[in-house]
């Protein structure tokens, strides 16, 4: 299903699908979509649940097969941020550790640092984290490698409010940092983040696309979701500290 050629033959083309259909009996789940995604650029795709959005990204990271092409830059190094991660209660293992299964010991300590955990949290047992913590963990452990694409499925799940906003502004830090293409999934309208270059609206096909002004006037959207639907974005200044505190993430919801 991949064609490297065309990737080459479009160099700031990170990786592109085309025409993907895929249906599981009569369900139709991912019906013509085609998007692409540059290096460089934050790319913030939302819909409702059952749209076909985790197909999708299954679809893109090569975990599943289906009919149309997906195109990707040659050597293409992915991070990727599931939506859910229950560590092994019966395995004792520490944060540190666990990084260390994924990157050398310096890059590993590196990322953990980066994303603002600091040394006792990393030696703290994996399965005691708050969801904040872990997501943060998760994070660390798909930046590790300094990837090309960083997927992101819906990041802010077990994160308090008040860490969200903070977790965005590194998110878009690290896209500077690491000249990285980044496609972030939401399952929810109100964590739209505000440095998207692009929203892209999916519901088994692309309803519409572009910046979330456009997007919430698209008529596909506003039949979707409602003419009173708005999409809450989260800006990015840089008058801020890099880090973020480990003390932060401690009061856990989610975000269904």
């Amino acid at each position: 299903m991949a064609d490297t050629q065309i990737a080459e033959r479009r160099p700031g083309i990170l990786i592109a699908a085309e025409h993907l259909r895929f249906s599981a009996g009569r369900l139709v789940i991912l019906d013509d979509v085609s998007l692409a995604i540059h290096r460089g650029e934050i790319v913030t795709l939302i819909g409702p649940n059952g749209s076909g959005k985790t197909s999708l990204l299954k679809v893109l990271l090569g975990l599943l097969r289906c009919r149309g092409t997906v195109t990707r830059q040659k050597g293409l190094k992915i991070g990727y941020v599931p939506q859910q991660f229950a560590p092994d209660l019966s395995l004792p293992i520490t944060v540190n550790r666990f990084l260390d299964l994924f990157a050398g010991k310096a890059a590993g300590r590196a990322a953990l640092a980066r994303v603002g955990i600091d040394d006792a949290t990393g030696e703290r047992q994996l399965s005691a984290l708050s969801g904040g913590e872990m997501a943060r963990v998760l994070l660390a452990r798909a930046i590790a490698a300094k990837p090309d694409l960083l997927v992101l499925d819906e990041p802010l799940a077990g994160v308090d409010i008040a860490g969200e906003a903070q977790l965005y502004q590194l998110i878009a830090e690290l896209r500077d940092e690491l000249s990285c293409g980044i496609l972030l999934v939401s399952h929810d309208l109100h964590v739209v983040m505000g440095q998207s270059d692009r929203i892209i609206c999916l519901n088994h096909h692309i309803c519409c696309e572009g910046d979330a002004k456009s997007v919430v006037r698209d008529p596909a959207f506003i039949a979707l979701f409602g003419s009173r639907s708005a999409l809450a974005l989260y800006p990015h200044h840089h008058d801020h500290t890099h880090g973020l505190s480990a003390a932060q993430g401690q009061q856990d919801h989610d975000h269904e």
